[in-house]
């Protein structure tokens, strides 16, 4: 089986978004890209967390006075974040890869110091293993 890095989407071809950027920003960013959630970092490159789309909607709702035109005042560490994406470390076992694609859409990886270097898409493993099988598959006819 290959190991992580086989299916790492690198840092530079992620769209990120620094904890201090403000709502205005992740909204416009993520709306451009089409993503309904991106991984969070801190001023040295640290994962810290993911940022998606319901956690910006409640804190529009459940901030008096909000309205889109003012979110360019509210910085994203002032965004509470319900769903915690766990990143995994370059080095972890696949399984421990698999366990959290289960449930995450991506899984942010980290080296040993905690600085995101990139993600893992469940597309790309899902596809790795719908390979395969259908290989499996052809071998066994």
């Amino acid at each position: 089986m290959k190991n992580i890095a086989f299916f790492l989407i690198p840092k530079k071809d992620v769209v990120c978004l620094s904890i201090n950027a403000t709502m205005r920003q992740a909204v416009e960013r993520m709306e451009y890209h089409g993503y309904s959630a991106v991984p969070l970092l801190d001023d040295a490159g640290r994962y810290v967390g993911t940022l998606t789309e319901g956690d910006l909607l409640r804190k529009l709702k459940n901030t008096v006075f909000m309205t889109f035109s003012n979110t360019d005042q509210i910085r994203l560490n002032e965004v509470e974040r319900i769903k915690q994406n766990e990143p995994v470390r370059i080095d972890a076992a696949m399984t421990d890869l698999l366990s959290r694609a289960a449930t995450q859409n991506f899984v942010p990886v980290v080296d040993d110091q905690g600085v995101f270097i990139g993600i893992v898409r469940r597309r790309e493993i899902i596809g790795y293993f719908s390979q395969m099988f259908q290989k499996e598959g052809e071998q066994a006819h």
